[in-house]
């Protein structure tokens, strides 16, 4: 028996199991848990865009005493234990607390991205046919077309009016608003549909919006349907035809974030990818005073389509703020820049793949996260041998565990999927081109891409508490 309990805890000492996060919960942390997730669910709900999320991000933010870049540059000096935060083009936002060591010494950034896949209206979308009046529309992002059919649609965005004048619309969302919709073929005539593989069964060109069927009560006027919801919508917001040519739409589920399962555990929501990495990250943000190295919560657009573009991360943005704050501290030179940007330690927060026990062959179940146990590392992502990946070196990831294992975290390891089965990136080898230490860390899911996506809520707030970590070191 003795020696039975020497053999059992040599196991223990030697081998490695990752735990249960729900079984690891101290104290009171279960209802820290659900408290979490209602204030998750409420950004949800407010940010189905990246338009909405940066809106809220700030509002939050002021709240918490962050102050905006303008106002500091109008003052001249930045301070340790500012709280600042800087908007670009109101599709990205990046939150300070200036630490009490210069920004030359290195920066700790979770970087996370706010755009998610959807459905963008075309620049001349609105047309008749059929007795309808439908909109035309250009996928965004990595999405199966097949799932966005049949469902309702919500419609948000932005329209500049001839007078220079921007109104927000969101359509869909309150309990009194109509929904939108895209049909599909019935199962009686779908004989040919049926017989395509699931990726032609419909096609791009196929995924259009009914929006009316009502036609005009005029005479000598064709695509009637078409001219009455141009009366509706002019009606109600001051707009024509050609404000669609410059406008900002975006198609997504209608309805809120929803809890999933008997327990509650879960939320099934539209865009966990990657807004759930970038909730966990503000909310630790705000909860950070006087940190010795400053700390940034960056949240960025573009991800989904290749970080391109003014406010991707491949755009100047983000150095360009570190710029300004590095000419407040007295350093005006580029070196400067790069050595903040080098010295600094990153959590690339992105999402990664859970092990869905309804399709187990695409993922190595030894090195796949799984939805309940907690935050997950991953050291590279990319595509087959690891292209256009970030690998984390061995002396950063053992940082990061050191900072785990010392806070109480319950963290995983996992890959995105089998070797030769697919694979996806972050924004991780953007940073860590300029020579900063990265890693990707974010909660696992279910669904990923799909219109509506699924997490533990257990693995958000581990989420948090890992970025909360890394921030304090």
């Amino acid at each position: 028996m003795a020696e039975e309990t020497i053999d059992k805890k040599l196991q223990q000492q030697l081998t490695k199991k990752f735990h249960n996060a729900w079984e690891q919960l101290k104290d009171g942390e279960l209802e820290q848990v659900f408290e979490f997730g209602e204030a998750y669910k409420y950004f949800m709900d407010r940010g189905k865009t990246e338009r909405e999320c940066v809106d809220e991000i700030i509002k939050q933010a002021k709240t918490n005493g962050f102050v905006s870049l303008d106002e500091v540059m109008d003052r001249g000096v930045v301070k340790p234990g500012d709280k600042i935060y800087a908007e670009n083009k109101g599709k990205a936002v990046v939150l300070f607390v200036i630490g009490t060591e210069g920004i030359e010494k290195g920066m700790r950034i979770v970087g996370s991205h706010l755009d998610a896949p959807r459905l963008d209206l075309k620049a001349y979308p609105l047309y008749e046919d059929g007795g309808l009046a439908l909109l035309k529309t250009h996928y965004y992002g990595g999405i199966k077309k097949y799932q966005w059919v049949a469902t309702p649609l919500a419609l948000h965005g932005v329209m500049i009016k001839k007078n220079g004048e921007k109104i927000s619309i969101v359509i869909g969302e309150d309990d009194k608003d109509p929904v939108l919709y895209i049909s599909d073929l019935l199962p009686h005539l779908a004989k040919d549909q049926m017989s395509k593989n699931m990726g032609e069964g419909i096609t791009g060109e196929g995924l259009n919006v009914i929006i009316g069927n009502i036609p005009y009560q005029g005479d000598d006027i064709d695509e009637k349907v078409k001219l009455n919801i141009l009366r509706l919508l002019n009606e109600k917001y001051g707009i024509d035809e050609d404000d669609f040519t410059v406008a900002e739409i975006e198609i997504v589920p209608a309805g809120k974030s929803r809890d999933v399962g008997l327990d509650r555990s879960m939320i099934a929501a539209h865009g966990h990818d990657d807004r759930v990495c970038s909730f966990a990250a503000y909310q630790a943000v705000f909860e950070i005073e006087n940190p010795k190295n400053t700390i940034v919560g960056l949240f960025v657009d573009k991800e989904e389509v290749g970080s391109m573009g003014n406010t991707g991360m491949e755009s100047m943005f983000f150095e360009n703020t570190v710029a300004e704050l590095l000419n407040l501290q007295g350093i005006t030179s580029y070196l400067g820049l790069r050595r903040s940007m080098s010295n600094s330690k990153v959590l690339s927060g992105d999402v990664t793949a859970g092990f869905d026990p309804n399709f187990p062959d695409v993922l190595d179940k030894r090195n796949a996260s799984f939805i309940g146990k907690g935050v997950t590392l991953t050291k590279y992502t990319g595509v087959r041998g690891k292209a256009g990946s970030n690998d984390a070196n061995a002396e950063f990831l053992a940082e990061v565990r050191g900072i785990f294992n010392n806070s109480d975290v319950t963290w995983q390891v996992g890959e995105l999927g089998k070797v030769d089965q697919g694979g996806g990136g972050t924004i991780a080898y953007i940073l860590a081109n300029k020579g900063a230490e990265v890693v990707d860390c974010g909660t696992p899911m279910l669904s990923m891409h799909a219109p509506i996506e699924l997490i533990s809520k257990v693995d958000l707030y581990m989420t948090y508490k890992a970025y909360k970590a890394f921030y304090q070191g």
